[in-house]
């Protein structure tokens, strides 16, 4: 009997720890969560603090926030210009507007307000011939103290791997709504670009118009990738973060996604360019293989609402895409 109980003891201890280490992670999630506004468009984002020395001679140390998300959600912001420069040459300006980063303010049980901030692009990997990434940074210094944790394996991430999904589904309107599948496929390639195609992987985690930018975790609340593309409410592509953390090395900027990696003072951070010059495209047209997998992003117009209610969802995506 003793046994017995003792067994029971045990069981109802490990149970009770799983569920607030669930609790635990799911509130983590949501305190990375963004959502990011970027003219008519809105998707979601992930948000990272490092600390940055002024610079070279100032060894003053101050926490700034960045924000990962996709291209392809701030891309309408990019505007060109030409000049003429000191040799008589021309030459074309890229330049970024600002995004606006939103974070919801929730307690008991009920949205309180939101903070909003903006955000620069500091930089910026086109999405059909680069690695649909964007890095923001916050312009308010010491914004939150959050961090995602980012995996920084190599390998990819076993099918059948339970996976968490928060972004701002339907846009503002479902900021940090929480989603859970699988890992259900690795390796897809999509035609993109100039050379052998670009690598995704594949989830089932629930994703609509706005998810676009936001992170697919592992159970454990460790970031594995950035959604990015779907061709259904469960079939969607994701960056995977071996991509990802390819395109750091290349830029390097491995510590945005690696705390270990020091970072670059605030001023010389400033002199990094957005792009990257031969590897990014300006407007080029998508194969057919890509617009077989659209991106998740809401696009909105001025003064409109989509309507959103808890049992017509499908409703909801139909009148999304007839807005478009």
């Amino acid at each position: 009997m003793s046994t017995l109980i003792r067994n029971m003891t045990m069981a109802f201890v490990i149970a009770f720890s799983s569920l607030a280490q669930a609790q635990e992670v799911a509130q983590h999630l949501q305190d990375v969560s963004v959502t990011i506004k970027s003219g008519s468009a809105e998707g979601s984002g992930v948000l990272i603090t490092r600390e940055l020395q002024k610079s070279s001679t100032d060894s003053e140390k101050i926490k700034v926030n960045f924000v990962v998300t996709c291209a392809h959600v701030v891309d309408n912001l990019r505007s060109t210009r030409e000049i003429i420069n000191g040799e008589g040459q021309r030459q074309t300006i890229i330049e970024y507007r600002d995004a606006q980063i939103v974070k919801e303010l929730v307690e008991n049980g009920r949205k309180v307000g939101e903070l909003k901030m903006d955000a620069k692009v500091i930089l910026f990997s086109d999405a059909e011939d680069g690695e649909d990434i964007a890095i923001l940074m916050v312009r308010k210094q010491g914004f939150v103290d959050t961090n995602t944790e980012f995996e920084l394996s190599d390998k990819p991430i076993a099918i059948g791997t339970g996976l968490f999904h928060v972004g701002s589904l339907l846009g503002q309107s479902g900021a940090n709504s929480m989603t859970a599948g699988i890992m259900s496929q690795v390796g897809r390639v999509l035609s993109l670009g100039t050379g052998d195609g670009v690598v995704f992987d594949q989830t089932t985690v629930t994703a609509f118009p706005g998810s676009s930018g936001g992170g697919i975790f592992r159970t454990d609340g460790k970031y594995v990738g950035m959604l990015v593309r779907g061709a259904g409410e469960t079939f969607n592509l994701i960056v995977p973060i071996r991509r990802m953390r390819q395109w750091a090395s290349h830029r390097h900027v491995e510590w945005i996604l690696d705390p270990s990696v020091a970072a670059p003072s605030l001023d010389a951070l400033k002199q990094i360019k957005p792009e990257n010059g031969a590897d990014e495209a300006d407007d080029k047209e998508q194969s057919e293989k890509s617009k077989a997998f659209p991106y998740l992003i809401r696009r909105t117009k001025p003064a409109q609402e989509i309507p959103v209610t808890p049992t017509r969802e499908r409703e909801a995506a139909k009148a999304l895409n007839e807005a478009l």
